[in-house]
């Protein structure tokens, strides 16, 4: 081996916080995670929401339908809470292993949340319920206070919300989802080891000067919102300590294009294209390729209680260029990094 790696094989990763949307956009997008990824976590946040045992198994269902039938790929369901969710319903779609955690969406905190928790007090019976079976909450962790300034909502939300109520639910198993700031990095690697957080290709590669110096630009544009460099910087320490309390989750979420380029375009980064090649780049970066498997395909499945993957995949340095869009017949989508030339490459399973 040469001083430059060239070539990383590694246990074949999965993706912990993944939106596929559905109907003609799930058949467009479903695949490119499947690709690279054994599971994923599907996010519940459709219209209407994923709620019930019977929606979740449908639409696991549908997906399934919608990946090529050689994939290796499982979607791992989660149900969307709301004020008046049924705790029974929850622990029979656990036990039953159609749910695998329960998503708690602040009201109106971002894509398709009117229908979340507008106080966590609500739900303090559904969380009890989740304690005591060790069912995971993940938390879009933002306050929706329209008082509390963008940038801030995060921080504010660690502070208000999440630090009482592992108080008052200490053995509650959380995953923070979509960290963006110094001071989620900090409360997790604090907390105790029912605390994890996931981390994103983007926030660890731009700032929101990438999203707004020189124009603005909407493909850029999600929700939690990009942060200041202080705060990249926090989450590329994070991702490649080698902290099992950090892992992967691209949090990628199509939007057509039309709907991001208009006056009020939709929040979120369509990353699934080059989701490892981004992460590769990141590390390889940092000087910690040897701690992205651990990143990638490990601390995960651990943290969730389920086997790693036995299965491997290969990334090789070898230069790409990402499509400046992605489309079908019926939309088109702008992918993370498009028109741009990354240095690595995903190897499909067939080598290509």
């Amino acid at each position: 081996m040469s001083q430059q790696q060239d070539t990383l094989t590694i246990r074949r990763p999965d993706d912990w916080h993944v939106h596929l949307r559905d109907g003609a956009a799930l058949k467009l997008v479903a695949d490119y995670t499947a690709r690279q990824f054994a599971r994923a976590i599907i996010m519940p946040n459709l219209t209407p929401p994923v709620t019930t045992v019977a929606a979740a198994r449908d639409y696991r269902e549908r997906i399934l339908a919608a990946v090529p039938a050689e994939r290796n790929f499982t979607p791992l369901m989660t149900a969307y809470l709301t004020d008046q969710i049924s705790a029974d319903e929850l622990a029979r779609g656990f036990d039953e292993q159609v749910f695998t955690a329960c998503k708690l969406y602040p009201a109106g905190a971002t894509t398709n949340s009117s229908s979340g928790v507008t106080d966590v007090a609500n739900i303090r019976g559904v969380l009890e319920r989740m304690q005591k079976i060790g069912m995971p909450l993940l938390i879009h962790g933002e306050v929706v206070d329209p008082e509390i300034d963008i940038f801030d909502r995060e921080a504010v939300f660690i502070e208000r919300i999440l630090g009482p109520m592992l108080k008052d639910f200490p053995a509650l198993k959380v995953v923070l989802e979509h960290i963006t700031t110094e001071d989620a990095v900090q409360f997790v690697s604090d907390a105790g080891p029912n605390v994890a957080a996931t981390i994103t290709a983007h926030h660890l590669e731009i700032n929101r000067n990438a999203m707004l110096v020189g124009g603005i630009r909407p493909h850029l544009f999600c929700l939690p919102v990009l942060k200041r460099e202080k705060h990249r910087l926090a989450l590329r320490r994070a991702a490649v300590s080698g902290d099992p309390k950090f892992f992967l989750g691209t949090d990628t979420a199509p939007h057509t294009r039309e709907a991001k380029e208009t006056a009020c375009g939709c929040a979120g980064i369509f990353s699934a294209p080059i989701a490892m090649e981004s992460y590769a780049k990141t590390f390889d970066e940092e000087g910690a390729l040897d701690r992205l498997e651990g990143f990638s395909s490990e601390f995960g499945p651990r943290f969730y209680g389920l086997p790693v993957n036995e299965e491997t995949v290969t990334l090789r340095r070898r230069e790409q260029r990402v499509p400046g869009v992605i489309e079908n017949e019926h939309l088109s989508v702008v992918p993370f990094h498009a028109g741009e030339t990354l240095a690595w490459s995903f190897e499909d399973a067939d080598g290509s």
